[in-house]
């Protein structure tokens, strides 16, 4: 049987519209988990780079997005590979009494994170002069509704919908009127300074990047979706994808504040504090965005943080999990998830609460939990008869323990940065 060139194109196109059903059917672990990464308080750490340093961390993306991949893609292969999620591997294979301490941990952490979502809320409302008493509870209704009456589904289209909402951020970035060419070559050339303020803006800055909840969520995303090794291609690029996505939005972040706030000599010290500079500076439509973009942001990760921790939790301890389930089925899973947003609501909106000192113990439970979280996973992820053909090869093992050890390096620096209020 022969075939002519008109059939063979046929076949190619018929093969790529196949593929891309496929990848278009299997997205969505990789892309919402990376960026809700672009969190509140990723959103402020950005910004102040910008307001602060102009454009000279902005080469930092780039090793950044490569880190952020390499351990992702572990994290959804180790769910595609094996079926189950991050919790449920690290108890069965270091036993109750170490995952009971994880979870504890990261259920502090996670409720801090939490907070600090709704504080941005409570900051985009205010930006556009609508009270936190208003906006937060409708916020957290919103979210509430949007996980116990929908489905995986439905609810992952909506996470999908608002991660290309961050495109508010690029708009914002292209209004700000940067100068291009030097954007361009403070990309691509590494500048480093010994000053405590810039060594502690570049911990920061990496430090945002990889959080423990991450893994968890992603893996147990993998898992619910019912992604096998047969489809792990379309994922490592759903996870590929969204580690670029992510760090583009982090990207045009730098530049508008770089482009506006940091050229006019203006001192900004929160995120609300940018996105009203910006409105003089930039322009009402850019100032807009920008506040849009947090509200955004924050809204979706007021959403994907609970789930995420109910998620793990419930995987750690054996109680039924999944937003595919109704809250008699799954009445741990619905519970914590709500507690979790009352919760965190109810103390931003408390007058005079020590938000900064809750914040705060968030950030150090994520510090000492990181470096746990990525060796376990290192660990689970070369071990022969869990993951079979699946295990890191080698250059990939060199790539994701350099990364590791930075990651913690650095996260351990914030951490301590912050403890002796160095460069404070």
């Amino acid at each position: 049987m022969s075939f002519s060139p008109p059939i063979l194109r046929r076949v190619a196109s018929a093969s790529a519209t196949r593929r891309l059903m496929i990848f278009l059917a299997i997205m969505g672990p990789g892309i919402v988990t990376q960026n809700v990464d672009n969190d509140a308080g990723g959103i402020a750490t950005y910004s102040l780079a910008g307001a602060g340093f102009g454009y000279v961390m902005l080469w930092t993306l780039i090793p950044i997005t490569i880190a952020l991949y390499v351990v992702q893609e572990m994290a959804a292969r180790l769910g595609a590979v094996t079926g189950h999620g991050l919790a449920d591997l690290i108890r069965e294979r270091y036993g109750v009494r170490t995952t009971t301490f994880v979870m504890l941990a990261l259920l502090l952490a996670d409720f801090g994170n939490t907070m600090a979502e709704f504080s941005g809320l409570a900051a985009g409302g205010e930006i556009f002069g609508i009270s936190k008493y208003v906006f937060v509870p409708i916020g957290a209704l919103a979210v509430w509704l949007l996980v116990v009456k929908g489905t995986f589904r439905s609810v992952e289209r909506v996470f999908l919908a608002a991660s290309a909402l961050y495109i508010s951020y690029l708009i914002s970035g292209a209004l700000a009127h940067p100068n291009w060419g030097e954007v361009a070559r403070a990309t691509v050339t590494p500048s480093f300074s010994w000053h405590a303020d810039y060594v502690i803006m570049l911990v920061g800055v990496v430090g945002t990047t990889i959080a423990p909840w991450m893994q968890f969520y992603l893996q147990s995303a993998v898992v619910e979706k019912r992604i096998t090794v047969k489809e792990y291609g379309y994922t490592r690029a759903d996870v590929l994808i969204g580690s670029i996505m992510t760090d583009v939005v982090a990207w045009f972040i730098i530049v508008a504040c770089g482009a506006t706030i940091f050229a006019h000599h203006l001192h900004v010290e929160t995120v609300k504090d940018a996105a009203l500079a910006l409105f003089p500076l930039a322009g009402q439509y850019a100032g807009a965005l920008f506040a849009v973009g947090l509200i955004n942001a924050s809204i979706f990760s007021a959403s994907v943080l609970p789930l995420a921790t109910s998620y793990y939790v419930c995987e750690a301890l054996g109680f039924q999990s999944g937003v595919d389930r109704t809250i008699r089925q799954a009445p741990v899973f619905y519970g914590l998830y709500i507690a979790l947003i009352v919760g965190a609501c109810a103390v931003v909106l408390l007058p005079g609460a020590p938000l900064l000192k809750i914040l705060f113990l968030s950030q150090v439970a994520n510090g000492v939990l990181l470096p746990f979280i990525l060796i376990f996973m290192l660990l689970l992820v070369n071990r022969k008869r869990l993951m079979g053909a699946y295990t890191n090869s080698r250059l990939f093992n060199v790539i994701a323990w350099v990364t590791v050890i930075v990651m913690i390096v650095l996260t351990l620096a914030l951490v301590v940065t912050q403890v002796f209020h160095v460069g404070g």
